[in-house]
């Protein structure tokens, strides 16, 4: 089976919610994906954590299935994140950040790794993501987030990122931040035409947009009773999306569309639990059975010919 791999931020998460708070939790972009993707195909994680890391949150991982042999063990302290969300979750109020030995990160690919088929560049420094790049051996499919700190901060250094993956994901307003347009339409039209094949403009809460070539498909999202923290929501829905397409090899425009609903299964549990609570038991059939309610309440005919409207 295809492999994919991820390189991106293994964090340390305190996250309060209207529904609760959690201290020091597992987060990060690059396990998030991990554990999305290792549902459907095997997993290798570049990151670095500090000498505090707890050894538990390891032993997931590789309980995951994930292979953790790019994870790099430094002394000092792991990358810390706290955030606050109000009733409105699909904004983030960051209350501090500590990158600690993130700081110094330099992506080592072993050599096993150069030859995955599948690459994630997570959400980091335009320049890392352009190393890792420039460390492998001609992947079949390449995807790469991005933020507004690196839009505003490293625009140029993004953009020779982003001529050089196969599909780019980032929220509508970093779209629009990137092109300076309202219109989303025109927002992906212009991000395309720098040279990936497909952009995925997510959209919190209201799904996500998939826009490829002349066509676009709209993803809606479930509209769930209960959502406790949509902390790491974007990078397990792009694990969905990219373990969906290494699991079955099919790089079709159906298939695409067919993997962002996959994404957005996945995403649906993630946001129902506090840190990566709703990954850690998560089965495929699980997803594959959410996957099926997306269908429903996307569904509907055509009146008959003649018909009322």
């Amino acid at each position: 089976m295809n492999q994919v791999l991820v390189v991106g931020s293994v964090a340390l998460d305190t996250v309060e919610t209207p529904f609760g708070r959690v201290d020091e939790a597992l987060g990060g972009s690059a396990v998030y994906f991990s554990l999305a993707a290792s549902l459907y195909a095997p997993v290798g994680l570049v990151g670095v954590v500090g000498s505090d890391f707890p050894a538990s949150h390891v032993e997931l991982l590789q309980r995951r299935g994930v292979d953790v042999s790019g994870l790099a063990s430094q002394a000092g302290r792991t990358f810390r994140w706290s955030g606050r969300y109000d009733y409105d979750l699909n904004t983030t109020e960051t209350l501090d950040t500590q990158l600690n030995v993130f700081a110094q990160f330099q992506p080592s690919l072993p050599p096993a790794y150069r030859r995955c088929p599948y690459l994630f560049l997570a959400n980091i420094d335009p320049g890392l993501q352009a190393s890792v790049l420039a460390q492998m051996d001609r992947p079949t499919l390449t995807m790469a987030d991005t933020m507004n700190y690196w839009i505003q901060g490293s625009r140029d250094a993004l953009i020779e990122v982003l001529r050089r993956v196969d599909v780019v994901t980032m929220n509508e307003s970093e779209a629009r931040l990137l092109t300076q347009t309202y219109s989303l339409a025109r927002a992906a039209r212009e991000i395309l035409n720098l040279g990936p094949r497909a952009v995925i403009v997510k959209r919190g809460e209201y799904g996500a947009v998939v826009f490829a070539d002349t066509s676009y498909f709209v993803a809606p999202a479930l509209l769930l009773e209960e959502v406790k923290d949509p902390t790491g929501a974007g990078d397990s829905f792009a694990g969905g999306v990219m373990g969906y397409l290494a699991r079955t090899g099919d790089l079709s425009p159906a298939s695409l569309r067919r993997a962002v609903i996959h994404g957005s299964a996945v995403a649906s549990f993630t946001v129902g639990e506090f840190s990566v609570d709703g990954l850690t038991d998560l089965s495929l059939d699980q997803v594959e059975e959410r996957y099926h309610q997306f269908r429903a309440i996307t569904e509907f005919e055509l009146a008959p010919q003649g018909g009322q409207l």
